[in-house]
């Protein structure tokens, strides 16, 4: 009877994790600490691969483009060359941030007339017609132009060993490549490079792609041009003429990344930093102004408060998301409103403690299952890249031209069809981006490179992981590890989407106390448990002082962070 009142008592207690040295019961590890390279990726064998680049002497973007192609072959469901690419790089000898937007444009003989005209009201998720131009692969040559001090031989040859004599399969990815093929094994090419037997490889079983290997070759021979000209060109040129498809040749050979400059908001004396659109970086950093002003610290991690106050400002934000967020080039988004404290102060003042939003619109101005792959790294000198990479629906289109290895992405289905929309279709442009590399700066040195991949859920985990790191006090494993908020039902930038009228969906991941799932619902909150896991950060923080990196890592994915 004794021993029965024991365990009861244990049962009951609030886990204060007396178990663990963090104290946090919702921690999985410590975080990792070093001096001369860090590496953070949603693989084991791509981290190694990353260190083994900067042992070598190369730069943390060379260790990140080895990650990155590693990552291709290894993690498909996230990534690959048939995607984009973004990321953002603290240059030490320059002090500053360089930001690279590396997305592709949709195909020049395509029009939205000829959707309409088609009987299509959105852009279907697979299948030749959501593909626009890859842009990862000028991406990688961009930066490495720039920052690389290995030749690209030798930064893309461990992928190509791997690629050639195989690898095995972990346990997230057989999953969701498991339920990728049902969806995909129809469209050419993906039955017979994507599968083994027509099935997805098992967790444990090992996986080839000899024709990735002979592609990483051609473009470790020929440069970036090896892709986008020559006879890889010609082969998606002719692959997409033969299986109704509008991706040419000349779109491939027009294509050009640019460098562009971050944007940035203060969030308590730290300096946040996004890419411009046509990405969806800002979204993070209107929450984070909106937020600044209310007293989290105060309210404590899982409060009523804290929850609400974070899915409030999502919907503000979102809404200007939905409004504003598209290709520059076509429909500038007015940056400075967006990112004004006076704009914050004018949203802030739309939210109220008691009462959930129900409906939300874009400020005035003048004028989605996704996965993906984040990772980051660091050198010796100083060097930190911030890197995201996708190829948008799980493992893209489905379209996987004979030979070459690689799925391309169905990014295209982020346009609008709806006339007035700044996101709309036209020809050669760009589609709202959902993928954001992210950086943090303290008094004007590099403090945190970090990201967290998974679609709209993008900037809601920005903020939330800074605001544990920040605001709650949390180290950088911690922050990460911490249970999410998803809020879903805002209008999407794809249009055809009702705007959100019944205050969408609160989805918690677990962890959250029970009195504040009741508190939210007498706001009228209308909460869901999470359906599956929300995000997948990496993150490598720098104390400027010591000059010691921390590296944290997704415990919802199956890497991790290492460093030497």
């Amino acid at each position: 009877m004794r021993f029965m009142w024991v365990l009861l008592a244990l049962v009951a207690a609030p886990a204060m994790a007396a178990d663990r040295v963090t104290g946090l019961p919702f921690a999985t590890r410590s975080p990792v600490y070093a001096s001369q390279g860090m590496a953070a990726t949603s693989h084991p064998l791509a981290t190694t691969i990353a260190l083994d680049v900067l042992k070598a002497g190369g730069s943390a973007v060379d260790a990140a483009i080895a990650a990155n192609a590693a990552l291709g072959l290894m993690e498909p469901t996230g990534c690959g060359i048939g995607g984009d690419l973004f990321a953002i790089v603290w240059d030490p000898k320059s002090q500053r941030l360089h930001g690279y937007n590396g997305s592709g444009r949709s195909p020049r003989s395509l029009s939205r007339q000829w959707f309409l005209d088609n009987g299509y009201s959105a852009i279907p998720s697979f299948g030749p017609l959501p593909v626009t131009v890859p842009g990862a692969v000028d991406g990688w040559f961009a930066l490495h132009e720039r920052f690389g001090k290995m030749s690209m031989a030798k930064v893309l040859a461990p992928a190509i060993g791997y690629a050639r004599r195989g690898h095995p399969v972990h346990d997230t990815i057989a999953y969701y490549w498991a339920r990728s093929v049902p969806r995909l094994q129809a469209h050419p090419g993906f039955l017979a490079q994507f599968t083994i037997d027509g099935r997805a490889p098992r967790a444990g079983e090992i996986w080839k792609n000899v024709d990735l290997a002979r592609t990483y070759e051609a473009l470790a021979k020929e440069g970036r041009n090896g892709f986008y000209r020559g006879e890889i060109a010609a082969t998606i040129d002719a692959y997409f003429k033969a299986n109704g498809g509008f991706l040419s040749a000349a779109d491939l050979a027009a294509h050009k990344g640019e460098w562009v400059d971050p944007v940035s908001v203060d969030y308590r004396g730290y300096r946040v930093w996004e890419l411009p659109p046509n990405g969806q970086g800002i979204a993070a950093l209107q929450m984070l102004s909106i937020l600044e002003a209310f007293d989290l610290k105060s309210f404590g991690f899982g409060s009523p408060e804290h929850v609400h106050l974070v899915v409030e400002a999502k919907k503000l934000a979102f809404a200007d998301r939905a409004r504003w967020y598209a290709d520059p080039a076509f429909h500038p988004a007015p940056l400075e409103m967006l990112l004004s404290d006076a704009y914050a102060d004018q949203r802030r003042a739309l939210i109220s403690m008691d009462t959930a939003m129900k409906s939300t619109e874009p400020g005035a101005a003048p004028i989605q299952e996704g996965d993906t792959i984040y990772l980051t790294t660091s050198d010796a000198s100083g060097m930190m890249v911030s890197l995201i990479q996708s190829n948008y629906r799980g493992m893209g289109s489905g379209m996987a031209p004979p030979g070459l290895g690689f799925i391309f992405q169905n990014r295209g289905e982020q346009f609008a069809l709806t006339a007035d929309h700044p996101n709309r279709f036209e020809p050669g442009k760009r589609p709202f981006h959902t993928i954001i590399p992210a950086f943090v700066t303290k008094d004007g040195k590099p403090w945190l490179s970090f990201g967290l991949m998974g679609g709209a859920m993008q900037p809601q985990g920005h903020a939330q992981i800074l605001i544990n790191l920040i605001d709650f006090g949390m180290n950088l494993q911690e922050a990460g590890d911490a249970p999410r908020i998803h809020h879903d039902g805002s209008t999407e930038p794809a249009g055809g989407v009702e705007p959100m009228t019944d205050g969408g969906v609160v989805q918690l991941e677990s962890g959250f106390p029970i009195e504040t799932i009741r508190a939210l619902m007498r706001k009228g909150h209308r909460i869901e448990f999470a359906d599956g896991p929300y995000g997948g950060y990496q993150a490598i923080g720098f104390d400027a002082e010591s000059g010691v990196y921390t590296g944290a890592s997704e415990s919802r994915k199956d890497g991790h962070a290492a460093g030497y």
